[in-house]
């Protein structure tokens, strides 16, 4: 059964973005403000405590991931700023990363090694950051071509150097981010390309000859010779690098997923506007699973004028005629983001203020 739990309420926010610890025991989320909460969290029970609030952003949050190995978070936010936090055993230190932007940054990772990590912009350009111990300062280093709009996803290939990027110009793209500063030796071959220098690009594919949409979510295999995206016109794909990176698409009846992720070499999972993640697996071609949401039907009993407000909050609607029936699924408003935990164990957070945690 899936465990869900309400990390915001009076009044109900959107949770934006989220990103766990090492052993899973604290959690940090943005209410869709300028701020970045982490509590303690236990996983089995869902019981959690505030223990930080880190406010250094002047805008919206718009990302975070955390680094498990060196225990350092990164945030990125409207403000066009990134911040890496560092732990000092009392509080969270903030370290501004200037990424030379001049629009929103909308999507943050950091690389496996936790040596680097690459932000997404509304600047149609992917900045790679590295820290340079000389002058003690976070350097920024720049993709830029041929992106023709914004990013709005991104994921590190499991050799620390290829970057998936997806956008608003319908593409797909994989960029090498190779940085000679960082890495001991020159990258090995892999089934994208031989040649990595900074910025190049080893693939690119659109969505759709029919049209296609905005790439919501891309996610690597865990081998990373299959790379799995989500658009916004429903559809869900996986291109196998190893057989000629040949595409396997399907286009969904659900609403658009915002997110996809892997629980292992043939498992999927993606969710977005439908409210419940449904499951894929690809052997060779890529096959529609089932909704993972088996929520409990709930008892029909006539609302109290409080718990239609309450209803309205949720689903964020001030229409009181939409608000008679309860969405029959755990989420009660669209997923925004997919975090895989351990297995087929993972997190999602949406619109309605929940995370909720899937056996």
């Amino acid at each position: 059964m899936p465990l869900p739990v309400q990390l915001v309420s009076n009044p109900v926010l959107p949770v934006t973005c989220h990103a766990w610890n090492a052993d899973f025991t604290q959690l940090a989320f943005s209410p869709n403000n300028n701020e970045v909460h982490i509590v303690k969290f236990d996983i089995k029970t869902g019981a959690f405590t505030k223990l930080f609030v880190l406010t250094e952003h002047t805008h919206t949050v718009t990302a975070i991931d955390w680094a498990p190995k060196a225990n350092r978070i990164v945030s990125c936010a409207q403000d066009r700023n990134a911040y890496v936090w560092t732990y000092d055993g009392t509080k969270w230190n903030p370290t501004l990363v200037i990424l030379r932007i001049n629009r929103a940054a909308t999507c943050v990772r950091w690389s496996p090694n936790e040596d680097k990590f690459a932000t997404g912009s509304g600047s149609r350009l992917i900045s790679v950051s590295y820290f340079e111990k000389e002058n003690d300062w976070w350097v920024s280093k720049h993709i830029k071509k041929p992106i023709r709009s914004t990013i709005l996803s991104l994921h590190w290939h499991p050799n620390n150097v290829l970057i998936a990027a997806g956008s608003s110009d319908f593409k797909i793209r994989v960029f090498s981010g190779w940085v000679k500063e960082v890495e001991s030796k020159k990258p090995e071959a892999t089934v994208w390309g031989t040649k990595m220098p900074f910025g190049e690009l080893m693939a690119e594919f659109g969505t759709s000859e029919l049209g296609g949409g905005w790439v919501h979510g891309v996610a690597f295999s865990p081998s990373g010779n299959k790379l799995a995206y989500v658009a916004h016109d429903s559809s869900i794909a996986v291109i196998d690098a190893e057989n000629n990176k040949a595409i396997s698409s399907i286009a969904t009846k659900d609403l658009p997923y915002r997110c996809v992720a892997w629980l292992g070499e043939t498992n999927l999972v993606a969710a977005g506007h439908d409210y419940a993640p449904i499951s894929f697996t690809f052997n060779g071609s890529l096959v529609y699973g089932a909704k993972i949401d088996v929520p409990v039907k709930k008892e029909d009993k006539t609302a109290t004028a409080m718990a239609k407000f309450r209803t309205m909050d949720t689903k964020g609607t001030t229409d009181s005629t939409a608000v008679g029936v309860e969405v029959d699924s755990t989420h009660q408003n669209a997923i925004s983001e997919i975090r895989v935990l351990n297995g087929n164990t993972f997190s999602t957070v949406g619109n309605d203020g929940q995370l909720v945690i899937w056996p």
